[in-house]
């Protein structure tokens, strides 16, 4: 296509993961090496600071602040989870919509790049049509980002590899503080991670066990398949009886027979109108409790799974940075519409190595990949063989985090705005 002189925009949407750094600075860094590409900003807060016009000028970056973010966790940018949502509140979104391309224009940007997961998707899908529409020469690419591993097409989500990393890490060292106080009494831990419709990040962490039937964890409790109490408390009475302690792993959004989420607490929302999820573990040790008489822990890995650098996976960070640099290749060569992929090269040893693609938006926006019920044990206790075999390679390799008295040391942007052009919004 022909070459497109103008600004390029890049933003970061949704939950942070330790690697979504790894993608901007790949951005940032391509995007530098291509002259029609005059300035580059970065959207403060995603989607809601271009709306408010609060743009941040990545040209006033120092170039190792940019090479220093390959190792820094959370959305440099800042982030949100604001949707364009022409379904909900139509009215609202026209307007929003409106004011973005006042913005864009203002500031004479022609490339739009969004790191996000699924709702971000969407929004560049929409995004694109709405510049086809208006005939405004915009070119728009997804770079794919969530620990939640649930996007349709890529083998993988930048973010995920590092989550099960640290997650299986934790889960194995918890299992041997459990293990090394189970009595004849037994004892029982509980593990919740994050995942309210995929079950990717519980599921990774079945690498702890390293092959061992009797290690840790014992039980995985995935989103995609209905939670029975009962099953669930004889296995997990079975596995005390076996090993005299069991540690089970609990995706928060599972759910019972009536499609209820078992940790769901009603009464708060979050942005997009789902129940707020955090408490399947304190519900589960409820019933263990209740109904075994089993002295039960629980651990809530919370926002730590996803903010982890100091266990950050190698291959994960380089997977995220290649995904950056090709969608700034993608943008200047044309055309429009596309969401970067990561394409597996499987070696007949079971290693893997990765390049990259591209998979149109419309195939990606709102679609969620979730775990193949061919990669779980019969019983659904458990991944199989065929869920290690892909997982396994995605946590190879250590992050080479710098160290300053005794502490990881983290890049911060300068953050400098550009000058407004606009009234408020």
């Amino acid at each position: 296509m022909a070459e497109l002189p103008g600004n390029l925009l890049v933003a970061q949407s949704g939950g942070p993961t330790a690697v979504i750094n790894a993608s901007l600075a790949g951005v940032v860094q391509e995007a530098g090496r291509n002259e029609c590409i005059q300035e580059i900003f970065g959207g403060a807060n995603g989607i809601l600071g271009i709306l408010n016009e609060d743009l941040i000028d990545i040209n006033e970056e120092k170039a190792k602040t940019i090479e220093a973010l390959r190792h820094t966790p959370a959305a440099a940018l800042g982030t949100c989870r604001y949707k364009l949502d022409f379904k909900g509140r139509p009215e609202q979104a026209a307007a929003d919509m409106d004011r973005l391309f006042e913005v864009l224009q203002a500031h004479e940007i022609r490339y739009f790049i969004y790191i996000g997961g699924n709702d971000s998707q969407d929004t560049s899908h929409k995004i694109h049509e709405e510049a086809l529409k208006r005939g405004y020469e915009l070119r728009v690419v997804g770079v794919p980002k969530t620990i939640d591993n649930d996007l349709p097409f890529t083998d993988h989500c930048p973010g995920y590899g590092s989550v099960i990393k640290y997650n299986a890490t934790t889960v194995m060292e918890v299992g041997i503080d459990v293990a090394s106080m189970a009595t004849e009494d037994g004892a029982c831990c509980i593990v919740e991670v994050m995942g309210r419709s995929a079950g990717w990040i519980a599921a990774g962490t079945v690498l702890a066990k390293r092959g061992n039937p009797a290690s840790p964890p014992h039980l995985i409790l995935l989103p995609e398949l209905v939670f029975d109490e009962e099953k669930f408390l004889a296995k997990v009475s079975e596995t005390v009886q076996a090993h005299r302690y069991c540690v089970v792993v609990a995706g928060e959004g599972i759910k019972n027979a009536a499609g209820e989420e078992v940790g769901a607490d009603k009464t708060h929302l979050d942005a997009f109108g789902h129940p707020v999820l955090a408490g399947v573990a304190e519900k589960l040790k409820q019933v263990v409790e209740g109904r075994l008489k089993l002295k039960t822990r629980t651990a809530m890995l919370g926002y730590a799974q996803r903010a982890a650098e100091h266990c950050a996976s190698l291959a994960d960070s380089n997977n995220a940075f290649a995904c950056g640099e090709a969608a700034a290749r993608a943008a200047v060569a044309g055309p429009s519409g596309s969401m970067v992929k990561i394409v597996r090269e499987a070696g007949v040893d079971g290693s893997a190595s990765w390049s990259t693609g591209l998979q149109p938006l419309a195939d990606v926006a709102n679609v969620e990949h979730l775990v193949p019920r061919e990669w779980i044990t019969e019983d659904g206790f458990l991944p199989n063989e065929k869920f290690i075999e892909y997982a396994r390679p995605l946590i190879e390799g250590e992050v080479a985090v710098p160290m300053e008295n005794g502490l990881p040391n983290y890049a911060r942007l300068e953050g400098v705005r550009v000058e407004k052009k606009l009234p408020p919004r």
